[in-house]
Parts: C-alpha cells; sequence; structure tokens
C-alpha cells in the first residue's frame, strides 16, 4: 500500500462494502513502510470482491518477485522546476525513491543521487531511455536480485532470504509463511520485543540448520552392548534431539529420528557405524511430536509407533494441541516455522499404543510393549515435559496441567534376565 494518508481507510473501505470482518491488522513503519496484513472472514463471493477490488487500485501483493534496483547519478539544470520535472519520470515509472541527495554546496554541487525500487523490467528500460534522453546520466548500481534493496520493501527481502533457504516454493506459499512471521511479530512486538530481532531469529534458525547439515554434519555417538547379539546405538544430533537403533539378528528398531534435513547425513553416519542395510528396520518408535524427535520418519517405510495424542500434534502441526496453550499464535507458528526449516517429512503409517492398562512402573502408566530379539520394552506415559505428550505437574495441587501422553522406554527383560543399560 503506499505511504499516503487514507490508503489504511480506503482498503478497509473496500474489505467493509463486501461485509468483511477484519480479524488482524499490523503495519509498522519501522518494519516496512509499504506493506499492510490485514486478516479478514469473508464469505467466498466477497473474498473474491475485496481481493479483485484491492488489486485494482494496486493494493493486493500477490508476488515476491524482487523489484529492480537502480542507483544513478543525474545532472539536473540549475533552475526552478528542474526536479520537479525529473521526478515526473519516476513517478510515471511506477518507481519508489529509496535515496535522493543534492547539495549544490556539497562535494558534488551539479549531481543529483537518487535510488529507485521499480516493480516490473519494461519499466526499468522505458525510464532509462526516457533519462538518456532527456539528462546526462551515470548507472552507479543495477540489480534485478533483491539484495540491494532497502527496508522500503523488507518484506520482499524477507520473503527472498527465505526461499533462499528452503528452496523453491510458490510465491503463496512464501506470503501465507511472512503473514505467519508478521503475526508473531506483532505479537512479541507488544511484549516488548524489537520486531527486527524476532525477523532475524526466525531466519536464524533456517540459517543453523542448513549449517549443519551436508559437509558440516556432526554427532556424538555412543555405542553400548545388551548381549550377545543385541547392540543398542545413541546418536546425538545437531540442533537437539536422539536418535536410538536396538539392533539384534536380523531385526533393527529405530527410537526417534532426528529432524528431516539431516536424514541424508543420518544415512551416512548409519554406514558408518556398521548400520548400512535400512531395509532392516521393522519400525519406528516415536516418544512425540517435536520435529527434532520425529521429523524423518516418513523417510523410512515402516509403521511408525506413537501415543494418540503425538499423531494429533503432527496432525495439527502444533506443538501445544491439547494444552492450555492450544490457540497460542507463538506456539502454533513455532511448528510451523521448524517444520519448514527443518524439512519435516511424516510418517505415513502412523500407529498408536492402546493406552494405560492399568499396570504402572512407578508412577508411570504402561502403555504397550515392544519386543525386539529376546527384549521386551515397556512403553511408559510421561507426566511431564514440554508439549502435549509431556505434561507438568502444578506446584502445590498434585495436578497436571496438561494430558499425560509422552513415551518413555523401559527395558524389562532379556530372555530369563534383566537388563541394565549403562
Amino acid at each position: 500500500m503506499p505511504d499516503t494518508p487514507g490508503s489504511l481507510h480506503r482498503a478497509a473501505e473496500i474489505i467493509k462494502k463486501y461485509d468483511g470482518n477484519i480479524n488482524r491488522i499490523q503495519f509498522d513503519r519501522r518494519i516496512d513502510p509499504g506493506t499492510v496484513f490485514y486478516e479478514v472472514t469473508a464469505t467466498g463471493e466477497a473474498y473474491r470482491g475485496i481481493t479483485r477490488e484491492l488489486a485494482e487500485i494496486g493494493f493486493l501483493q500477490t508476488s515476491i518477485k524482487p523489484p529492480d534496483f537502480l542507483k544513478f547519478a543525474v545532472f539536473l539544470p540549475h533552475r526552478p522546476g528542474a526536479l520537479f520535472e525529473f521526478l515526473n519520470y519516476t513517478t510515471s515509472a511506477r518507481a519508489n525513491i529509496a535515496y535522493i541527495d543534492f547539495d549544490d554546496r556539497g562535494r558534488h554541487p551539479d549531481r543529483l543521487t537518487v535510488s529507485l525500487s521499480l516493480e516490473q523490467n519494461p519499466e526499468v528500460d522505458q525510464l532509462l531511455d526516457q533519462l538518456k534522453s532527456r539528462y546526462r546520466l551515470e548507472i552507479l548500481e543495477y540489480d534485478t536480485t533483491g539484495k540491494r534493496l532497502d527496508d522500503t520493501v523488507f518484506y520482499v527481502r524477507y520473503g527472498q532470504a527465505v526461499r533462499e533457504l528452503i528452496g523453491e516454493s510458490e510465491d503463496s506459499f512464501i506470503l501465507a509463511f511472512l503473514a505467519d512471521t508478521n503475526h508473531i511479530a506483532q505479537e512479541l512486538t507488544d511484549r516488548g520485543s524489537d520486531p527486527h530481532k524476532v525477523f532475524e531469529s526466525v531466519l536464524a534458525t533456517g540459517r543453523t540448520m542448513n549449517a549443519t547439515s551436508g559437509e558440516a554434519f556432526y554427532a556424538d555417538v555412543q555405542k553400548f552392548s545388551l548381549g550377545e547379539t543385541t547392540t543398542l546405538f545413541c546418536f546425538q544430533l545437531p540442533c537437539g534431539g536422539n536418535l536410538f537403533v536396538i539392533r539384534t539378528g536380523d531385526d533393527m528398531v529405530m527410537v526417534d529420528t532426528g529432524y528431516g534435513i539431516y536424514h541424508r547425513d543420518v544415512l551416512t553416519m548409519f554406514s558408518r557405524y556398521g548400520l548400512p542395510d535400512t531395509s532392516r528396520f521393522s519400525r519406528i518408535i516415536i516418544t512425540h511430536a517435536d520435529a527434532d524427535h520425529c521429523g524423518a520418519a516418513g523417510f523410512f517405510p515402516v509403521p511408525a509407533f506413537m501415543h494418540a495424542g503425538t499423531r494429533e500434534i503432527i496432525r495439527t502441526s502444533n506443538r501445544a494441541y491439547g494444552s492450555r496453550n492450544a490457540d497460542s499464535v507463538l506456539e502454533a507458528f513455532y511448528t510451523k516455522m521448524i517444520n519448514l526449516f527443518s524439512k519435516f517429512n511424516s510418517p505415513s503409517d502412523i500407529q498408536c499404543f492402546s493406552g494405560p492398562s492399568g499396570t504402572t512402573r512407578g508412577i508411570f502408566p504402561v502403555i504397550g510393549t515392544v519386543e525386539i530379539g529376546d527384549i521386551t520394552l515397556e512403553v511408559l506415559e510421561s507426566l511431564g515435559g514440554h508439549t502435549f505428550s509431556r505434561s507438568t505437574f502444578i506446584p502445590g495441587n498434585g495436578a497436571c496441567s496438561l494430558p499425560r501422553t509422552a513415551l518413555s522406554i523401559f527395558p524389562v527383560s532379556r530372555g530369563n534376565g534383566r537388563i541394565t543399560v549403562p
């Protein structure tokens, strides 16, 4: 939207015309003086009318293609009206002036320096042709990648940065992600945060994951013998999340998977530690639904066993599902963000444990068992943690603040004896 008086009013007038209800609006000149976010509830027919009229007056953004950036020096005659005549050309080309500088007592008293953002390539060429025919011109910078743009197009630049992290995506997807990011920036700004730091923190998450994959991947590894034929491998991957493999005979079971972005690296790691044949995996056990624990499950064509609550977190893409924070903008966005940057790949074959049977292990309900070779593992429902699948206690009254839905596995027996895991 143009940064002029009445622009917000004009958009609101169009939304009102079609009986649209504005649920959220956010504009902050400190971030981007030309972008306003509206969330509107309307009928399908009204939505089409609203978007059509907004597009007709140039208010609706449907693409994040960066406008061209042009910086040049122009030599104007020293007479009244010279600048006015020059600006007629830039206005006709729909150019947004990002920088303009002239001082007849400065180092370059005969030169006007201008930086422009233009929306379409043909208009750049047309503008240059017009200016060259009228003025002496020196091109200082010309960029079509968006890397030189200033903060008058902050969200365009930000969308390009997101795309560099996740690869090519439809503009509609990037725009939706920008809207979600803007929403949490709005929420955190209300709590006293610097909005620019919020946006940078989101990008830092994706950049860190990219920077720890491929040649930069690393892991801490432990290997334990659980008997003559059974071995436990423990892998701690970058950015959090543990992955365990239990191998016995011809069978292998994986407990948690790590982030999806590390899948290729994990396969290389498996091969390095004598686990090259992933077809031997018979199943995956998921402890809870955070992406660092189950984000690569969909890469393995085997059943993924989990608690029903964990399945619902995956289905809703909201790590706060089932908690008192289920409607939190921050929790929902975090889940979408981490799933996006970590390349979350949901398991296709989900099987849930049946639930408490009345048996307990200490204070923990037993909700199932896992057999692998001559080992029996009990699956326990936990009482506390940081997601719906890990509930917590409210101090003082002994009540749970969230449902009990996480998993722990506990070795029960190996043949006739008991297992002690170091």
